[in-house]
This record gives structure tokens, sequence and C-alpha cells, in this order.
């Protein structure tokens, strides 16, 4: 055997084990590849497992609004949306629909409590807050919408926090402020654990009622551990008009003797300005009616009762009485001035 072949032999030699140590590398790292893979997923699966079991309290709010709704509302309905993790929108509703239809788009969507904004005229906006499954539902009035975006406060929180919910000491003074207060508790506030949560508190929703019994709702940021609260916005007002013991139906629990509807409202303020036209009507009339009473008087012929005392019309009869009269008519006659004439310097010689 020459020594060409044998070099060529060695050769083959060394790159076949050459080939043979790097795939038993590659396959070695694959290997460490896939068992970190496995291991961050068997991590991630037990975490999920952890949140599951943690995750008991599974409620889901829908918020949707009617059709023809104005821009203020469907703008603090993504403010709402924003503020609540656990929330679930859905298309506009038709107006000519019954609000019983909405009981059936919740159970699709999972839905256990409803937050439906309804417009009517694209001036009132009445918000619904509903429990699906037993009820009840409450209507309310809302006053004084103010948005994030326009209220441009310093107050800022996480997206997906959790907010700790205010409420004033008036609501367990009354039963019916008692029941809105366990509705708004189920509805706003967002399930622990929840997956779309994150695990923090760092603002408040706050709940207040008036003298008038209207609720007020601010959005107060918590500032570090100062416990300073500065305001982030929505900020809207509840005026409560029924409570129904079903969702969107049943029997009428609560009725505000109180409220009178906007209709009503603009009504009484028709009529006050409809009283203001017929009394500046009747002021009209009755300057016409005076002032032709002195048109009459004015036209009317009356003796003079001083008779011919003071009658200058008629000539004076004798002659120095004419002689004074004719001095007195007599025009003056204006003194003629002659004027200097103006210098206009030395005579050029």
């Amino acid at each position: 055997m020459s020594k060409l072949k044998i070099l060529k032999s060695l050769q083959k030699d060394e790159k076949m084990e050459v080939e043979s140590d790097g795939e038993a590398s590659h396959a070695s790292d694959e290997e460490s590849s896939d068992s970190e893979h496995e291991g961050m997923d068997a991590d991630q699966k037990a975490e999920e497992k952890k949140r599951a079991v943690l995750w008991t309290n599974r409620e889901r709010v829908l918020v949707l609004c009617s059709r023809g709704a104005d821009v203020r509302t469907r703008h603090l309905m993504n403010d709402i949306k924003v503020l609540m993790p656990h929330a679930k929108g859905d298309s506009k509703l038709d107006r000519q629909k019954s609000l019983v239809v909405i009981n059936e788009i919740a159970e699709m969507k999972n839905c256990t409590k409803i937050l439906y904004f309804e417009s009517k005229k694209q001036k009132d906006t009445y918000l619904w807050m509903s429990n699906v499954e037993n009820g009840p539902s409450i209507k309310f009035l809302v006053h004084n919408m103010h948005t994030m975006m326009e209220m441009k406060m310093s107050g800022n929180c996480l997206k997906a926090s959790r907010p700790i919910l205010s409420f004033d000491s008036r609501f367990d003074e009354e039963p019916h402020l008692m029941l809105i207060k366990q509705v708004i508790t189920q509805t706003f506030s967002t399930p622990n654990h929840h997956p779309r949560s994150q695990p923090f508190f760092d603002h408040v929703f706050s709940f207040s009622v008036t003298p008038d019994l209207k609720i007020w709702f601010r959005n107060f940021q918590i500032v570090d551990e100062s416990l300073q609260l500065q305001e982030i916005g929505p900020r809207f007002v509840l005026e409560t008009i029924r409570i129904f013991s079903g969702s969107f139906d049943g029997a009428v629990l609560y009725d505000n003797p109180d409220y009178e509807s906007p209709n009503a409202k603009r009504r009484a303020i028709k009529l006050a300005s409809k009283g203001k036209y017929i009394e500046k009507e009747l002021h009209k009339k009755a300057n016409l009616v005076k002032a032709q009473q002195i048109k009459e008087v004015i036209a009317e012929k009356m003796e003079d009762p001083v008779g011919e005392i003071f009658d200058v019309k008629e000539e004076p009869e004798t002659e120095e009485a004419q002689k004074i009269l004719a001095k007195i008519d007599k025009k003056k006659k204006k003194k003629k001035t002659f004027k200097k004439p103006k210098y206009t310097g030395p005579e050029a010689v």
C-alpha cells in the first residue's frame, strides 16, 4: 500500500470522528434546551393551576350601551371598561329590542353582572346595573358626566390593578341604599387572582351619598407610602329611579318619590317661559290702550278757560303797541367790521 492511500484513509477517519463529535454535542444541546423548555412550561403550568385554584370569584361584567348614545356616554363607558379588568364589551343594542335580551347576551359571554348605558333623545343617559342570575336590577339617571380625557387630572394608576371600594356611612342607614351598596360591590370589585388583573391596590373607587340621596362616583390614586389621594377620573352622579326584583323585570322593590323625569323638568321650563310671554303680550296690549286714550284726549276740542286775555294771535289796536311790536320784530343789523390786511413782510426794493 502506497503512502498516499494511507494518508487519505487517515484524513477520512479524522473527518468521521469530528462529524460524530459535532452531532453528539448538538444532540446534547438540543436535549438540554428541551429539558429547560419543559421545566419552564412545567413552572408556568403550575402557576396557572395555582391561580385557577385560587380564582374562586369568577364574576364577569358585561358593559354595553344603546344605539344612538352620545359621545360623552360612549367615552364614559370606555373609561369604566379600562378601570375594570373583569369587564367584557359588546356591540350596541338596538333600542327597539327588549331589555330582557341583554340577559341572553350576558349568558353567551359568561357574564354574571351587567352595566347598560341607555340613551334617550341624545340628551338623557340612564344606567342599568343588574345581576343576571337572580336579580335585582337598579335603574339610575346619570348626571354631570366627566371623562378622564376631559378632566386631565394629575392622578394615575396601573391599568389592571384592583381598586379599594370606599362607601359613605349613609349607605348603612336606609334599606335601599344597603341593597345598592351590595350591587355596586359585586359589580365594581375586581375578583382576586383574576387572570387579567394585577395583585396591587393603587386606586380607590369612592361612592358618597349627597343630602338629596344622589350617589357621587370618583376615582382616586393612592400616592406611594404617604397614602395621599389624587383624583384620576372619571366622575359622574347617579340618581336612583327604581329597583326591580329581577334582571330588567320583576316587582318594584323601591320607587324614588322625589324623582322627576328630565322631560317633566323641560316641560316646566317651557311653561315658565310661556307665562313670561303671555305677561309680555298683556303689557303690550295695555300700552296700546293707554296710547289710544292719550290720542283721544289730545284730539278732543276744549274751551280755553283763560279767555282772550292771553290770546296773542290778534294784532294790537293802539299805535304805541304797534311800535313796540315792530321794535321787537325788527332784525338787528350786524355791524360791518373791516379786517386789517395780513403782514406779508417788507416790500422788495
